[in-house]
Formats: C-alpha cells, structure tokens, sequence
C-alpha cells in the first residue's frame, strides 16, 4: 500500500492511498492551475529525472513553487518497495480548495518508464468521494529511447510527449512490453483511495513493506514470447577450398517463453563461404 500525509483542519479530509507497487513514487494535491503530468505533452524536466534517475529535486522546486500560488497544497514521496511486490501506505489529508491528486510511480529498472494517476479529483460535488480504485498501466517519459528495463542510458532528442505503452506500442519486438497478441496489458500497479475518519492527535500511520504477489496471479496467464538477441557477427570461414568454406553465427535468449508464449527460434545460423585462403 502506499500513501501520504498532510496536516489536518476542520475542513479537511484524510485518506489512505493503497497500492501494489515496487517502485519509488512522488505525490501532490493541487488544484487545476497545476498538472504534475499528463499523457500527450512533453514531460517536466522534473518528471524526466524522477522517471530516469528517481530524482525528486526538480519535481518538488516546482511543486514549491506552485504552493506559493496556492495551486499545490502538499508533496509527499516515499522510497520504492527493496524488491519484489509490496505495499507502502501512509495518510493523505485533503483541502476543498486542493482536492485534486496526481502521482507518479518510478518503474524499476526501466529507461525512463512510470505508472501514475493525473488530476483525480476526490471530490463529487460538494462531497468527498468514499473509495477510488485504480489499475495502472506504464507510461513513457519520453526522454529516453531505450527499449528494454535494463537498456544503457539513450537520451530521447527533441523530447518527446509522454504516451501510453501498450501490448503494441512501441510496435517493436525488442520492447519489453511488446505482446501483439494481447489485447491490453495487465496493470503493473494497483492504487485505492479510501476515506478514513481521523482523530486531530492521532500519529499518521505508515508502512512499506514486500507482500505476497496479488497482481502477479492475473499476469501469470500472460503468454510470454521468446526473446532473443540480435545475431553475433559471422564467424571466420572455414573448410577445403575443394568443397567451399562454412561459416557460422550465434544468438542467445534473453527470454525464455511461458504460459505458451512463441518459441524460441534457432539460435545458430551457418552459411556457404569462400574462405579467404582460397581467394585469389
């Protein structure tokens, strides 16, 4: 689970923010003069360190920044869940005047990839909503080009808008997240927001912490294709010069399939050559 905290008033309401996650994340209330992020405009130099590097230095100036408006009401952060899947909670107080709630959750390791909410509103009218659930899919920052979790740092040049990663965008089999046959993706995240009624002395509650894994029961059914590498250079011809030379080249899997996923194609190629002592 996770959450946070703000100071509490008359007129203000607590909530605990649940989540299944495994990665650091970064929270403000606001009002709608401020946008955190949003799909389909470029992201923040502050969203781009916090997505890349799960720096937060940019991110919170500009959220000060904003508070001193009065546009943003509160910034919390929290460190990401040491491994695996966990919950990390905590409280969150609300203002009438800031009832909108963005965050965005850094995904570990990725190029610059996260999961997050935009400009949710707790509030319906002149009431504070009882419970929110949301199942959260990857975004990309946009500011880097990277394809896989573990690729080396490729700085993304103009930046791009921040968009939704899909089953089929990138349409790049080398993306970790390309599955063709699915119609969507299943959710890397999991958040609710619930009411909860709060004593004015009452110690905030928080926790981070691994749990057993909830959503990995949905994505265990998840057809996982093959993935291999690209193919090594040929190797030196060999062989007579009488009957020709062959040579060879090799590839290894970076994937192995499951849940009948594609299978692995071959991972040695060989080749008719003319070796190069026979060349006149």
């Amino acid at each position: 689970m996770f959450g946070v905290h703000r100071a509490a008033g008359s007129d203000m309401l607590t909530y605990i923010l649940a989540a299944t996650v495994c990665c650091g994340w970064s929270t403000v209330s606001h009002n709608p003069h401020f946008r955190l992020w949003a799909e389909g405009v470029p992201a923040t130099k502050g969203v781009q360190d916090f997505a890349e590097l799960g720096v937060t230095v940019e991110l919170m100036k500009a959220a000060k920044e904003a508070r001193k408006k009065r546009s943003v009401g509160a910034m919390y952060r929290t460190a990401g869940i040491p491994n695996g899947i966990g919950h990390s909670s905590t409280e969150l107080l609300m203002q009438p005047q800031n009832s909108l709630l963005s965050l965005v959750v850094k995904v570990i390791p990725s190029p610059d990839w996260f999961v997050g909410v935009d400009s949710v509103n707790l509030c319906q009218g002149d009431q504070w909503k009882e419970e929110l659930t949301f199942d959260l899919q990857p975004f990309d920052a946009g500011t880097d080009s990277g394809f896989t979790f573990s690729s080396p740092n490729f700085p993304t040049s103009p930046v791009e808008k921040v968009t939704k990663i899909t089953s089929q965008l990138p349409n790049h089999p080398a993306n970790s997240f390309y599955y063709p046959r699915l119609k969507e993706l299943p959710p890397i995240a999991s958040i609710r927001v619930t009411r909860q009624s709060r004593s004015p002395g009452r110690q905030a509650p928080m926790s981070n912490h691994i749990l057993p894994n909830v959503i990995s029961q949905r994505i265990s059914e998840t057809p996982l294709d093959c993935e291999v590498s690209p193919w090594s250079s040929w190797g030196l011809c060999l062989g007579p010069c009488s009957r020709g030379g062959v040579r060879h080249r090799t590839r290894y899997i970076l994937l192995r399939p499951a849940n009948a996923g594609t299978p692995c194609p071959e991972l040695e190629e060989q080749a008719e050559c003319v070796p190069h002592s026979c060349m006149k």
